[in-house]
């Protein structure tokens, strides 16, 4: 194969070969190590390596797996959107409105936060939301309440606070840069033309911001979902999320088979949901610009927002009585993946970069 390169694709290879190998051998080989590991069976410490698809079936007919994986996409889901509509007029700020000299040490007061440890920072909100914390402390000081809330810790909202501070940074420095990209004259021409300011932020600006915008969703909602340490400490019983319940199954149970079906199964799960999000956000936005936009452009999208979600919240509450517990998982993912890979190969991207 090398003989076939020319020179300049040689050195090419040998440059990303170092990285190649380590990416290889530290991140492809312990996830099929883990994919290998969902088709065999324990018995206590002993791994029975005959291929089985037991794992698969108990994992998509128990109940408490399937209300744990739609738990940690929700949670994911409410993180992200949270994180990334805070995180925006942060970048957006940033980027245009603070003196070119002055925008390295407003990027330096963002990284802060990473200076302390992860856990101290989970400590902390934890003191924070606590029953006799600052803040029903001083609710109930100021008169607003007579007892402490019960809603903040304990619960997924106090997981959805804390996460989202958490990976707010990873959120401001993709959207950053992508505004800093957007050429300013674009900007003006818009204004030239006799845009509102308004109109020019969502037909200019936020077009050409969505690749930050994606990429912060992904950085966040990614990791959100394999998240143990934050639910175990602050979530309680109603904020334990799937990845609590894969260490329960590795490590207390000692099952590592079933945790690794698991960890398969939310990867799964979470590459379908964030494909058919993404893509249909597409399908949206070309429904949308279709109608030329407006009213109209945003009711088109509207509507076939609400469809699609419906079907799928139709199918996973009532599919069960039609298809059976892993059949229903089965449609919603033929449904999810389906319509994703259609709008991948015949609808283009749009304006928007998705």
């Amino acid at each position: 194969m090398a003989r076939g390169m020319s020179k300049e694709a040689r050195q090419g290879l040998i440059t990303v070969s170092p990285a190649l190998i380590y990416a290889l051998l530290l991140l492809a080989v312990p996830l099929l190590t883990i994919v290998m590991f969902s088709f065999w069976t324990q018995n206590f410490l002993t791994i029975d390596r005959t291929f089985t698809l037991e794992n698969y079936r108990e994992a998509l007919t128990d109940p408490l797996y399937r209300a744990l994986m739609l738990r940690s996409l929700r949670i994911a889901a409410s993180v992200t959107a949270v994180t990334v509509v805070l995180a925006f007029p942060i970048a957006y700020f940033i980027s245009f409105h603070v003196r070119p000299e002055k925008k390295a040490l407003w990027l330096f007061l963002i990284t802060i936060p990473f200076w302390t440890s992860y856990l101290i920072r989970i400590f902390l909100w934890r003191v924070i939301l606590a029953y006799d914390g600052p803040i029903n402390g001083t609710l109930i000081g100021l008169g607003f309440i007579e007892e402490p809330l019960s809603f903040i810790l304990y619960n997924a909202n106090a997981v959805v606070i804390t996460l989202a501070h958490a990976f707010a940074p990873f959120a401001i420095l993709p959207i950053f840069v992508s505004l800093e990209k957007i050429d300013r004259s674009l900007l003006e021409a818009a204004k030239d033309l006799g845009e509102a300011t308004a109109m020019t932020f969502l037909r200019v600006t936020l077009p050409l911001a969505m690749p930050g915008v994606l990429a912060a969703v992904l950085i966040v909602s990614i990791p959100t979902v394999g998240d143990y340490v934050t639910p175990r400490l602050v979530g309680g019983s109603g904020g334990t999320m799937i990845a609590n319940m894969i260490y329960v199954q590795i490590f207390d149970l000692s099952n590592r088979p079933m945790g690794a079906t698991l960890a398969v199964f939310a990867m799964a799960w979470v590459t379908i949901t964030l494909a058919w999000g993404i893509l249909h956000i597409r399908f949206w936005v070309h429904l949308n610009d279709r109608v030329g936009g407006g009213l109209a452009g945003l009711g088109l999208a509207g509507s076939a927002a609400v469809v699609d979600i419906g079907i799928l919240w139709w199918v996973l509450k009532n599919g069960d009585a039609y298809f059976g517990p892993a059949g229903t998982l089965g449609v919603m993912a033929l449904i999810m993946a389906g319509g994703a890979i259609a709008i991948a190969v015949f609808l283009p991207k749009g304006r928007w970069g998705i």
